[in-house]
């Protein structure tokens, strides 16, 4: 799956100053649960999501980059004949996480610990560095021909 161009988005991770390393227990799981576990890691890796090396959140300063107004949105999709919905499946993937922040978003499984190389879902932040990529790949045509949430697309036609 390629991933966005980092000239167009990378998400940093804006830790507190002072905040301190939370380092997790080894999570116990049913032993017939380990062998997809494994697959799922291996997956990631395969497609670089992740590399061998939380609450993170609570460490991280919020983004108060703003999300569209949904009210607005919808009234300006009136008029339009036809309106076509796309979600960015897998969106946050696409986006890469800056080099310096990826071992901050470590993880442990039966097999090791790893962390992500790309934005990874229910990270802070992640809606605000996501809604400002699509704003500005769609720069040109938001708020004419298309509207923007998140990873929720409106694409509208007059005709």
């Amino acid at each position: 799956m390629p991933e966005l161009d980092p000239k167009v988005a990378v998400h940093h991770l804006s830790v507190k100053k002072g905040a301190r390393p939370v380092k997790q227990g080894q999570r116990r799981f049913r032993p017939e649960l380990i062998p997809l576990i494994e697959g799922e890691v291996n997956k990631l890796i395969e497609v670089s999501f992740i590399r061998e090396v939380k609450d993170l959140n609570n460490a991280c300063l919020k983004d108060d980059f703003p999300l569209p107004i949904v009210e607005l949105m919808i009234d300006a999709t009136t008029g339009h004949k036809a309106l076509s919905f796309m979600d960015g499946s897998s969106g946050y993937n696409q986006i890469r996480l800056a080099p310096a922040d990826e071992e901050l978003t470590a993880f442990r499984t039966p097999k090791g610990i790893y962390c992500y190389k790309v934005m990874p879902f229910g990270l802070k932040n992640a809606g605000a560095t996501y809604q400002r990529a699509m704003q500005k790949i769609f720069d040109d045509i938001l708020h004419k021909n298309v509207e923007c949430y998140v990873d929720d697309l409106v694409v509208k036609s007059k005709k």
